[in-house]
């Protein structure tokens, strides 16, 4: 049975990929095939679908593609499939039916929920709390909308002693975020430590 979704504010293109959804278990093909891939709760979750364009709401190029998840995290399985992420590049990878989250700037993973509709029907039922949307709020109440293809580009990283002073929010291409985070979970020193993060513009 597919979740019933909540405050869906931008909706997946026509499919472009169909010879990935037979690839996909059967709970993820089933809800693709209903609705492929789509934002709720003004960016606070995103499900991917089974397109080749736009790219950030690529499922084959966040599995399969030359920077999947499984290429930039070590703790990623090639069979694990980074089906979601929340507002701020927090991965939702499925791994043999049960969700996973991926811290995205640590690389930690933990259990979310045994599959894939038990996780859907407690992001609907309580997105502010299952998704942590503590962020989104903020930058909402700064008067800043995140568009399809953004995530919140948080700094410093929330895993930092620094961000216990305050963080700053902004809205920044998903791609962008997504390939920072994984930059600097690279770097972490193995048993804590200094990190050196230049910023750009």
């Amino acid at each position: 049975m597919i979740a019933r979704l909540r405050n869906v504010t931008y909706r997946g293109p026509l499919s472009d990929d169909k010879a990935l959804l037979p690839e996909l278990p059967m709970d993820l093909a089933n809800t693709l095939a209903s609705i492929n891939g789509f934002v709720q709760f003004d960016g606070g979750l995103h499900v991917r679908g089974i397109c080749t364009f736009p790219e950030w709401h690529s499922l084959r190029a966040a599995w399969l593609g030359a920077s999947a998840f499984h290429a930039m995290y070590t703790n990623v399985r090639g069979s694990d499939i980074p089906f979601a992420q929340d507002c701020v590049g927090d991965q939702f990878l499925l791994r043999e039916g049960a969700v996973w989250r991926l811290s995205a700037e640590t690389g930690e993973l933990q259990p979310r929920a045994p599959d894939l509709n038990t996780f859907l029907n407690n992001a609907n039922s309580d997105p502010v709390g299952y998704l942590s949307l503590e962020p989104l709020l903020r930058l909402q109440a700064e008067g800043v909308r995140l568009e399809p293809g953004e995530l919140i580009h948080v700094y410093p990283p929330f895993c930092t002693k620094e961000a216990a002073q305050g963080v700053s929010v902004r809205a920044v291409p998903a791609l962008e975020v997504i390939n920072f985070h994984a930059e600097f979970a690279a770097a972490l020193p193995a048993e804590g430590g200094r990190i050196r993060v230049t910023v750009t513009d």
